[in-house]
């Protein structure tokens, strides 16, 4: 429909008093073409690019008279028209980057008063190649410079009340000149992976993993080193293999189901490396299990992790034990880990675990628990009891979309799975898990060496990233900016920026994977390690959120790094699924207040994003800000800064120090499930801290199973929230927490 009257149309549906004009232009065109030739300026690249090729436009007239691929069917005599309205747009898809030097475009008499050209490699984020210009009724060639997959005519002012017409949108130019990224379904992983498969013999595999823990156990600084190891089994039954796990170690089945790969012995992780002290395991950082089934030597497997250890999609076949071997006796110390979409037959035995979250899994039965325990969607998990048992548990996860991983098909190809979005879910998701299968050929398989211009020209060329284990030097941003791209990584690949750069954006489209990576930050302050859209939109991703799953921050530790933020997220929707964000209190690089800086580990402006699985440590202000509306968190653990040298450096106007999560005045729905702030201020015991949860007294607003503890009684805070719950140290002991059930 025509919002304008027009009189006595044409089949062509413009007034006929623009006939002359039209007959004016097909002449100019047909000029054009009879004189193109000898007389184009670009005479070295006049290759016609565009003709035939898929085209899109913002809008038009009406798509089967006047559609986007009028424009480039080389036939004069059709044409696009556009609605009428400003702006507008039209494109065309070349098929791949090529090198751009002219334009030529027909304009019937509804040319463009403003416009400019512009080229991208993805469709989705652009540059102009050309200033605003003038059209004009008929033939206008303009040579430009530039490249790109994509080429539009973006469209800011019509000279006429009519919309945006072209007889022929034409791109000349060639091939470009950056070679096309190889990619396989076989890819080479390097030598940083090893693949075993059931004629292994045990012992190669046993000396594998011997020789890689082993390696470690030389050197105090290997926690902060650059070894990086992921130990992958095809399909098959193993041998007994005593797998020790040490930093930076990933081991995974290959496997379409977790079942498909079984190894009899045991994936352990211990503490007897932490300098002979057996009962700490507080730093057992950095190493993950995934998609395999274990049967463990003795009935019980131990698994005393900390922080960035993350077991998903795994079965154990017996009982599963999270404290060192020194707290079977009744000691030791482990704190905080990760279970996800597992079986385990037996049962769970937390031992020394201060906090531990289980989410979508199906266990045997649970024992134990220090602080807060947090489960959700979690088949035997026991019953909400906070804080006696410290039992913080849900029916369901809200929103899930389990993290991506990588098989090898019956053909033996490599193929990455990525599963499906799921509400309101609970138990494993496998056997048969839902999702979409994507074969390695659609993945660009990056190694360390690799430059962050090879690997965002991977992002161009429309590939997915595979990041195998070692540290990536990026001298600027990795820009992810094509809708349902996967981003993911084996044997934590470690991003490194380097002159204050963001390492790693994501534009604000839909259904973005980010997942098994780790960021540490540069010794040039970065404003951001990684961001998530784009701040001040709030565009619907309901339906296919991005996610982040099992991605680490460090600030500070192989280096003296800085990061004033280390994640930012302004999309709405995004699922934040495991990340641990942490400014160092120790590493291999001296750590302290002036050394390694870093305000705040989460900013959150989106609305209704998700946060299961949320470890946020030792930065120097507020150590997560939620500003978007409706927002969940599902188990937080956070540790306030140690190093904090008096109390007029940590001074937050009036207030004494910073909240560890501070949720804006202005929000109305936030609620937060299992939450725990603690305080160890060993560089100046006198320091004091006024509320470690900051929220606004709204009645959308609230908080479940939240809790303080000063470690050692080395510090106050003040209250738990607000003006709530009392101080740490607590009379009633040493290390003994504050509770708060719910607030307000």
């Amino acid at each position: 429909m025509s919002p304008v009257p027009r009189t006595s149309p044409d089949r062509a549906g413009h007034d006929r008093r623009y006939l002359p004009t039209l007959i004016g232009a097909v002449l100019a065109l047909m000029a054009g073409f009879l004189t193109f030739s000898p007389a184009a300026p670009a005479q070295a690249a006049a290759t016609l690019l565009s003709q035939g090729k898929p085209a899109t436009a913002s809008s038009s007239e009406n798509d089967g008279v006047f559609g986007a691929a009028k424009a480039v069917d080389g036939d004069a005599g059709t044409r696009w028209s556009s609605a009428f309205s400003d702006p507008q747009w039209l494109q065309v898809d070349l098929g791949s980057t090529q090198t751009i030097t002219q334009i030529q475009l027909n304009w019937e008499a509804a040319y463009a008063s403003a416009f400019t050209i512009q080229t991208s490699a993805n469709g989705t984020s652009w540059t102009n190649i050309t200033p605003t210009t003038a059209g004009a009724a008929g033939l206008q060639t303009i040579n430009v410079t530039g490249s790109g997959r994509y080429v539009r005519m973006n469209g800011t002012a019509r000279a006429t009340a009519y919309g945006y017409s072209l007889f022929e949108f034409q791109v000349y130019g060639g091939t470009s000149t950056d070679p096309t990224l190889p990619t396989s379904d076989t890819p080479d992983f390097g030598a940083n992976v090893k693949i075993f498969d059931p004629t292994t013999p045990t012992a190669t595999i046993q000396t594998a993993f011997d020789n890689a823990f082993n390696s470690q156990l030389v050197s105090p600084t290997a926690q902060f080193g650059t070894q990086r190891y992921a130990f992958l089994f095809k399909p098959g039954t193993y041998g007994r293999v005593w797998a020790n796990l040490g930093f930076y170690t990933s081991v995974a089945g290959l496997g379409q189901n977790p079942d498909d790969v079984t190894i009899n012995g045991a994936l352990n992780v211990d503490s007897g490396w932490n300098y002979g002290d057996t009962s700490n395991a507080t730093q057992n950082f950095w190493r993950s299990a995934e998609n395999l089934s274990v049967v463990p030597e003795g009935g019980t497997d131990r698994w005393a992790v900390s922080q960035a250890a993350p077991m998903r999609r795994v079965h154990i076949k017996g009982n599963l034990t999270m404290g060192p071997s020194n707290q079977d006796n009744g000691q030791g110390y482990s704190s905080g880990g990760y279970l996800a979409d597992s079986k385990v037959d037996g049962q769970i035995s937390s031992g020394s675990q201060q906090q531990w979250y289980t989410r979508d899994s199906t266990i045997g039965s649970w024992t134990g628990g220090v602080w807060n325990m947090v489960f959700s969607g979690v088949s035997g998990a026991p019953a909400n009891a906070f804080p006696s048992p410290p039992h913080t548990t849900l029916a369901t996860t809200p929103v899930t979309r389990e993290k991506p991983y990588l098989y090898v098909d019956s053909a033996g190809k490599y193929r990455v799975f990525v599963p499906s979005l799921k509400r309101n879910s609970s138990g494993a998701s496998w056997p048969n898990t839902p999702g979409t299968s994507i074969p390695m050929s659609q993945f660009y398989v990056a190694k360390p060496g690799d430059s962050a211009a090879r690997i965002n020209q991977a992002l161009t060329q429309g590939l997915n990233l595979f990041f195998t284990p070692g540290t990536y030097t990026l001298d600027q941003t990795i820009k992810v900016t094509r809708a349902n791209t996967v981003v993911t990584g084996i044997g934590f690949p470690t991003l490194i920026p380097s002159g204050g750069v963001t390492a790693l954006s994501v534009a604000d489209v839909d259904g973005v994977k980010i997942s098994g990576l780790t960021f540490d930050a540069g010794t040039t302050n970065s404003p951001t390690l990684m961001s998530v859209g784009t701040a001040g939109a709030h565009t619907d991703h309901a339906a296919n959120p991005t996610s982040i799953q099992d991605v680490f921050f460090r600030v500070g530790s192989s280096v003296q790094g800085k990061a004033t933020t280390t994640l930012a997220v302004h999309s709405d929707d995004t699922l934040v699924d495991h990340i641990w964000a942490w400014r160092a209190d120790h590493g291999g690089a001296a750590t302290g207040w002036t050394a390694n800086t870093g305000d705040t580990g989460l900013l959150v402006n989106g609305d209704d994003v998700l946060a299961t699985g949320l470890f946020v440590e030792h930065y120097q202000k507020y150590e997560v800000i939620w500003n978007g509306n409706r927002g969940k968190t599902i188990f937080f653990q956070n540790e306030k800064p140690y190093d904090v040298p008096n109390q007029a450096a940590w001074m937050n106007g009036s207030q004494n120090g910073y909240a560890a999560y501070k949720v804006a005045d202005s929000v109305t729905d936030h609620e937060v499930w299992g939450a725990g702030s603690y305080c160890y201020f060993n560089a100046n015991p006198a320091v004091k801290l006024d509320h470690a949860f900051e929220v606004p007294n709204k009645t959308g607003v609230k908080l479940h199973s939240i809790l303080t503890v000063s470690l050692g009684d080395v510090g106050t805070i003040s209250n738990v929230v607000n003006n709530t719950g009392g101080a740490v140290p607590n009379p009633a002991g040493n290390t003994v927490p504050r509770n708060v059930v719910s607030y307000p």
